[in-house]
């Protein structure tokens, strides 16, 4: 390196300050490298802290490293992927369909796959990963503490993956078998895609299965499928979140003409509001009529929009001319509050003025739901660890469900203590308090920020018994855990 750069866009729209210092060259000699170098060996798969992995594997296929060059890519696939993936998993990581947890998945489906390419077809990550963990707990002693957790999530990935494999192997076999019969070389892009979506095949180890096979796959076809189906889920919840119309630019004229709604559900049940705007399923009207369902804008307003996993609110807008009964309420755009509505007597018309009233008995029951699963969340990660986290939850009155990935079904008896954690809780009747506070504020409480929300730099914090439960919530909540 040899010149100082300034500001500018891209990778050469830059102007040069002039000469570094002094100049130096980037060699990339990591650690890794260093210790090839040191340890007088041909590559990075064969240093101390991963020619152990690599042999352990070799031993259990009943084969030799350094014997076959295909033999010995696959033999170091294995040793990475399986040191890659103890680390991830020792870090909190934990198998999932997103995110990092999609990417530790692939890596340990890969290692299995290269196990069994190898002619092992029993479970080989207790073996492997035992190994990867004595290497690499001199340096990392917490991998050796947490060992007990990162095998028994590896096992129940490479049990759920085998039992995949074995479904899904056969109905590629039979589909490039049918392909080859016909004279074909393609595997069809819907084939493909029935694979993923059925079987959880991932499209990369459809394409090296069915390249094993000398068939080609139609990546294209596969790619438009998925395309499609996003955007169905997309229309989808576009739909429901519009509030029952899909015309998202007659609610922008809207929100650009009166500005954001005044939304106050933290606060009131009850406010005083004024109709903005109807929309029927063809676009803006002035009035509905008894037993027509619109979308209502109002100025004001007292109702929870769906969010967060908790349902919308239920009441009522009575007006001195209409009374109308709320069905649903979405937030179609930030800043903006749509409620579907069935007008129940009279007409509803542009300009009214109205009462809009939240159903109190709907409320505190969505209140007990929400809080109820922040609690039960608690007592998942008090009894099981860190790594049972929240995925996605629904919240109404009378029903709670928390999501939460987990390598297999929970024993009676750990039900039970997650119960108990979680009646502990309700026993010591732990107060409910709402703080606002900066993010890296909450970061240092260690409150939970969940499902890759994006927030402001002021954050809503719901404590429940202090630092028991403390999570970034926009939701409503009871006062006390009992």
């Amino acid at each position: 390196m040899q010149y100082e750069r300034g500001e500018g866009p891209g990778k050469s729209g830059y102007p040069i300050l002039g000469e570094l210092p002094r100049r130096n060259i980037d060699t990339g000699m990591g650690l890794e490298r260093m210790a090839t170098l040191l340890q007088g060996v041909d590559n990075l798969y064969e240093i101390d802290e991963t020619r152990p992995i690599l042999d352990r594997a070799a031993a259990l296929a009943g084969i030799r490293y350094g014997t076959d060059t295909p033999t010995d890519v696959r033999l170091r696939v294995v040793a990475d992927h399986v040191r890659t993936a103890l680390m991830l998993l020792a870090d909190g990581t934990t198998p999932g369909n997103e995110g990092r947890g999609y990417v530790l998945r692939r890596i340990l489906r890969r290692a299995v796959r290269s196990m069994r390419q190898l002619g092992y077809q029993a479970p080989a990550l207790p073996d492997l990963l035992t190994v990867a963990r004595d290497c690499m707990a001199p340096s990392y002693p917490e991998v050796a503490e947490a060992y007990g957790r990162i095998a028994d999530q590896a096992a129940g990935e490479e049990d759920t993956f085998r039992a995949t494999l074995r479904q899904g192997t056969t109905v590629l076999d039979t589909a490039v078998a049918e392909v080859k019969a016909g004279g074909g070389h393609q595997l069809p892009g819907a084939q493909a895609f029935l694979l993923h979506d059925t079987y959880g095949f991932p499209i990369d180890l459809t394409l090296e299965m069915a390249a094993e096979q000398g068939v080609e796959v139609d990546h294209d076809g596969f790619t438009a499928l998925m395309r499609e189906q996003r955007e169905r889920a997309r229309a989808d919840a576009r739909a429901r979140k519009s509030g029952g119309t899909a015309d998202t630019s007659a609610l922008r004229a809207v929100l650009d003409e009166h500005g954001p709604t005044d939304w106050r559900a933290w606060d009131t049940l009850t406010t005083d509001s004024r109709v903005l705007a109807l929309l029927g399923a063809n676009g803006p009207v002035p009035v509905a009529r008894e037993h027509e369902i619109v979308t209502a804008v109002l100025d004001r307003t007292p109702f929870y929009a769906e969010s967060g996993g908790q349902d919308s609110d239920a009441g009522r807008l009575t007006g001195t001319s209409a009374e109308a009964e709320v069905l649903d309420v979405q937030r179609p755009l930030p800043r903006l509050v749509a409620h579907q509505v069935r007008i129940t007597a009279g007409e509803l018309a542009v300009g009214d003025r109205l009462c809009a009233a939240v159903d109190a008995e709907w409320r505190l029951g969505a209140h007990q739901a929400h809080s109820g699963t922040h609690i039960l969340h608690a007592a998942l990660r008090q009894i099981l660890g860190p790594t049972a986290l929240q995925s996605g939850s629904y919240n109404r009155p009378g029903y709670l469900r928390l999501d939460f990935p987990w390598r297999g079904p929970l024993s009676p008896s750990v039900r039970s203590e997650i119960e108990e954690a979680a009646n502990r809780a309700l026993r010591h009747d732990f107060p409910v308090d709402v703080r606002w506070m900066t993010r890296a504020d909450a970061k240092e409480l260690g409150a939970l920020a969940l499902f890759d929300e994006t927030y402001g730099e002021k954050v809503r914090v719901v404590e429940i018994g202090g630092a028991w439960s403390r999570e970034l919530c926009g939701g409503t909540h009871v006062e006390h855990a009992s």
